[in-house]
């Protein structure tokens, strides 16, 4: 197995293994919990705007170009579900269906260059001693960028088969959804050592 097979494989099974990435697929859901199916070009978008800001802090925070507090990134992680959430609850219908959802996009790339901080760690202690990690990086970032797609196409799957077969209203969802999001991540923030050390 190549290195880039290696690392692609690792970032893909990072962002599914929900016991170690729930706090970022909560958070690709919670993005695209505004979409229906027909909306998939700026789901893409959006994803891929989620990945490039993650991509710039994971690649600065390995090389060590920048340090944080990793208590704080652990609590701004479920910050930024939550602030995510709470604008889904109060985003009108009417600026959902014209597209004026731009927001999101912002979100997602400035919210990302938090979560990268938060893959950092993790890749660091992959990485160890080697000295180029160009190749590595690369390969877990496409990973990571394909597990999240991987997420939201099952998402997706599910609001198709409650919106469009089933009939459920869609702002109905769409509350639901980021409702409970809302909560979990609220008390992932509640319970982080950021707050409690």
């Amino acid at each position: 197995m190549s290195t880039f097979e290696l690392y692609f494989g690792l970032g893909k099974d990072h962002i599914l293994d929900y016991t170690n990435g729930y706090d970022h697929i909560l958070f690709v859901i919670v993005l695209c919990a505004v979409y229906v199916v027909r909306d998939w070009k700026k789901i893409l978008i959006l994803i891929t705007s989620f990945t490039v800001g993650h991509s710039i802090t994971l690649a600065l925070a390995t090389w060590k170009v920048i340090q944080f507090d990793a208590t704080l990134i652990e609590f701004l992680i479920p910050l930024t579900i939550f602030v995510t959430a709470v604008a889904n609850l109060f985003r009108s219908e009417a600026s959902v269906e014209r597209g004026h959802v731009q927001l999101n996009y912002l979100f997602a790339l400035f919210f990302g260059l938090i979560h990268g901080l938060g893959f950092s760690n993790y890749l660091r202690e992959l990485l160890g001693q080697q000295q180029n990690i160009t190749v590595p990086l690369l390969a877990f970032n496409l990973g990571l960028e394909f597990g999240q797609i991987i997420v939201v196409a099952i998402f997706m799957v599910i609001s198709f088969i409650l919106i469009d077969l089933l009939t459920l209203n869609r702002r109905d969802w769409k509350m639901i959804i980021s409702s409970a999001i809302a909560g979990m991540a609220f008390i992932l923030m509640k319970d982080s050592s950021y707050l409690n050390s």
